[in-house]
Formats: C-alpha cells, sequence, structure tokens
C-alpha cells in the first residue's frame, strides 16, 4: 500500500490558505489521488462543537491556558477519527491548521510559550508531525483586513460569527506573524513559507510545484 502523505497549511486568517487548500485538493483528485480534506478546530462532531466555542466572538472569558486545552483536545480526536485512519489507508491528508497554529497564536500570540505547546504536541498528538506544512505569509496588514471583511460577511449570508480571534489587537497578531516565521526558520525541511501577495493562480502554481516534488519523493 502506497505511505500517506500528511499536508497542512497554516498562516493568519485572510492570509488565502483556504482556498489555496480547496484549490489544491482539486488539482490532486484531478490526478487521481485519494484526499481527505479537513479543519482545526473542527472536522469532527466534538471538534465542530469545540469550534463554536473557541470562534464565536460572544464567547468571553476563556483563560489562554483553557483555549490551549480545547485545540488540543480537537486536534487529538481529529488525529483519532480522521487523520491517523486516513494515512493508514494511504491517502492524502489536507489539513486547515494544525499545532503550528496554537504554537502561533496561544505560544506567541498568547504569550504562553513555544516549550509548553510542543511538549503538549508530543503527548496529545503522539508527535505525528506533518511531512509538509505550507505557511502563507502576504502582507500582514492586508491578511487582516481580508480576514475581518471576510468574517463580517459570513455571519451576514450565514448568521455563524467566527470573528473571536479577530477582535485581538493588532500587536497580538504581530506576535503570532513573528512566531510563524521562527517556525518557518527553525523546521526548514518541514515549513514552506510562501511570502509572497501574488494573484491566487500564480501562488496555486508555485505550490502544486511543492507538492509535486514532495510526492515524488514518497515513491
Amino acid at each position: 500500500m502506497r505511505q500517506g502523505f500528511f499536508l497542512t497549511f497554516e498562516g493568519l486568517d485572510g492570509s488565502g490558505k483556504s482556498t489555496q487548500l480547496r484549490r489544491l485538493a482539486q488539482w490532486l483528485e484531478a490526478r487521481g489521488e485519494s484526499v481527505v480534506v479537513t479543519r482545526q478546530p473542527g472536522g469532527t462532531r466534538i471538534g465542530d462543537g469545540i469550534r463554536a466555542l473557541l470562534l464565536d466572538s460572544r464567547t468571553e472569558s476563556i483563560s489562554p491556558m483553557a483555549e490551549l486545552g480545547f485545540m488540543f483536545s480537537d486536534r487529538a480526536q481529529s488525529i483519532a477519527e480522521v487523520i491517523r485512519p486516513a494515512l493508514d489507508a494511504g491517502k492524502i491528508v489536507l489539513c486547515d491548521r494544525y499545532t503550528d497554529s496554537t504554537e502561533a497564536y496561544q505560544g506567541g500570540g498568547r504569550q504562553l510559550g513555544s516549550e509548553l505547546v510542543r511538549n503538549l504536541h508530543q503527548v496529545m498528538c503522539g508527535g505525528l508531525d506533518p511531512d509538509l506544512t505550507l505557511l502563507l505569509l502576504p502582507d500582514f496588514a492586508r491578511s487582516l483586513e481580508r480576514a475581518r471583511r471576510r468574517n463580517g460577511r459570513v455571519a451576514a449570508r450565514e448568521g455563524k460569527d467566527e470573528g473571536r480571534f479577530e477582535q485581538e489587537n493588532e500587536i497580538f497578531y504581530r506576535r503570532v506573524f513573528d512566531q510563524y516565521g521562527e517556525i518557518a526558520r527553525r523546521e526548514p525541511l518541514r515549513v514552506v513559507a510562501i511570502e509572497s501577495d501574488e494573484g491566487i493562480e500564480s501562488i496555486h502554481q508555485h505550490i502544486v510545484h511543492i507538492v509535486e516534488e514532495r510526492l515524488a519523493r514518497r515513491g
């Protein structure tokens, strides 16, 4: 059986990662690959409940440590229910956010530190690391502006409020952004940073080139 492949997309909200994940999934399926798409938080019944709690802007007074615990509870369930079974079946798993998001947002943004997050990753996730992480880092200010506009549109169209993190100030998001950069520098073999404000199609083609090369190594 062909070995599974675990690919994660990371970046600030508004970076374009969800759009690029969908386009990559379509490209992979068109070439005959078996693909599983999921997201964090969410992607399971338990995870969707955690997502609703954590992202709703009406949710108040969650301590940073409790927030961290919710993130890893969601992740452990996703690994057990979705990610690990798909990898064991030889499928390609595309995940919108994973532990790098927790290190960036809770470790960096909430200032809980990277060591705590990485230790919890070993315990709660069994040390399951992605084979490849695509980190989208377009212009900082534009990302925030796009994220806030998008959440406003979603709330108006679907009645779904997922803007809790977008209420944070620019200092918080600068810490998140900087922590993502630190992760990329620390793990250059796994994390490929795409620091570009080019169009959707241009970035997609760049991603396709990277993924083709990595899948070829898989054999």
